[in-house]
């Protein structure tokens, strides 16, 4: 499965200097988070495969105005072909935002969702807006990860977490891919593509 995973900022090549054919060949797109409704439309739209997404923290509006074609599966773990993922969107809370949680807030999220990835068997991707704490996140209270993301992938081992909101653009220190343990983390800012057997 071929796989288009974006964030934060919209990817010219796949929206102001789109291509016929830019999208060809991709079988599933994720989105985690803060990217503009139209351009989630039309990914989903000239891609013609599913596009799943978890809200960013920019992403209120989302409530009362979600992208067309487009799935969110915030606090929920769907199956598309062989893959089992699982999303959590939102970043630490830093002001009042419906997609703000503490460190608290965000495991029960995670316990609410745990009887959903027990019936499936496990997860193979986790989906999020933010990183892990101490992989690829910054010091700041903004972009500070959640440890609750760590203790998914020390007891659910998923093959990959995809996250955003840390822009590459940020420094020179901002790692594309990390490795932990059995999970490869993805830092999908802008686009990323990643190829997973079914």
């Amino acid at each position: 499965m071929r796989i288009l995973t974006v964030s934060d900022v919209e990817a010219k090549k796949y929206y102001d200097h789109y291509r016929a054919g830019a999208l060809k060949g991709i079988d599933l797109i994720l989105s985690c988070g803060d990217l503009k409704r139209q351009y989630l439309e039309f990914l989903v739209t000239m891609a013609g495969c599913p596009l799943l997404y978890v809200r960013g923290n920019h992403d209120d509006g989302f409530v009362n105005e979600p992208p067309e074609g487009c799935t969110c599966i915030d606090g929920e773990v769907v199956r598309v072909g062989g893959l089992r993922i699982a999303g959590l969107g939102g970043c630490h809370k830093y002001r009042d935002g419906l997609n703000m949680y503490t460190e608290g807030e965000m495991a029960r999220r995670y316990m609410r969702m745990l009887p959903s990835i027990v019936k499936s068997g496990g997860i193979d991707i986790l989906l999020t807006h933010a990183p892990a704490y101490g992989l690829g996140d910054m010091d700041t209270i903004p972009h500070r990860g959640f440890n609750t993301f760590k203790k998914i992938m020390d007891k659910h081992k998923p093959a990959y977490m995809i996250h955003g909101h840390i822009h590459m653009t940020y420094g020179i220190n901002v790692d594309r891919v990390i490795e932990y343990k059995e999970t490869t983390i993805i830092n999908a800012y802008e686009s990323y593509i990643i190829e997973i057997d079914d």
